[in-house]
């Protein structure tokens, strides 16, 4: 392993955060609705879950996946339900106004980025599929631990900045003005994704 793999693995990983998935929508609307503070600890929660995932794709989870298809829906299915069920949260409370108690407690920011990342086992697969491609065979372990860490450091930063720039006094006052429409914008595109990883292969 050396430099080139790491720049290449960062950019495609780059790529893959942000596209406008789960992860990348659930950390603007807490940035937005709950503050800098719910948004930094969503997506440590994210960022954790994924590395973790990228770490399991380097232990070789992705076969325990193709040799138990039902684990694999099983995860796929409960984690489709639960992004429509926040799909439907959104929603639901698309024409109400902020309240206090809509304000996350950071730790329960973090739990919520640590469930959405968890319940996508495409995650993993799409890890195995790009390490397959980019990394040499037969890594060692010290190796496979540093990969595990870039990938949680960049993932870090992405969200890191993505709540600074979210959290602005502007950003904050234009999601204000059209919260109905961008809220159930954004229940549409999460429920589409839900349904997408409940279907899809």
């Amino acid at each position: 392993m050396d430099f080139t793999h790491i720049l290449t693995f960062n950019l495609a990983l780059a790529a893959a955060i942000a596209s406008p998935g789960p992860a990348f929508l659930i950390s603007v609307k807490t940035t937005l609705t709950a503050g800098r503070r719910a948004g930094l600890a969503v997506g440590a929660g994210l960022g954790l879950m994924a590395a973790l995932w990228t770490l399991a794709a380097l232990m070789g989870l992705e076969v325990i996946f193709t040799a138990f298809p039902w684990a694999y829906v099983a995860v796929k299915t409960i984690g489709a339900l639960y992004l429509m069920y926040i799909a439907y949260g959104m929603w639901k409370g698309a024409r109400d106004p902020l309240a206090p108690t809509d304000v996350k407690p950071a730790h329960h920011a973090f739990w919520q980025g640590l469930m959405i990342n968890l319940m996508n086992p495409k995650s993993v697969l799409f890890a195995a599929a790009v390490l397959v491609v980019i990394f040499p065979a037969n890594m060692t372990l010290s190796e496979k631990g540093f990969i595990f860490a870039n990938h949680l450091v960049i993932e870090l930063i992405f969200y890191s900045l993505l709540a600074f720039g979210m959290s602005t006094a502007t950003a904050r006052a234009a999601y204000l003005r059209a919260k109905t429409y961008l809220d159930r914008i954004a229940a549409v595109v999460l429920s589409a994704l839900g349904l997408r990883l409940l279907f899809g292969r």
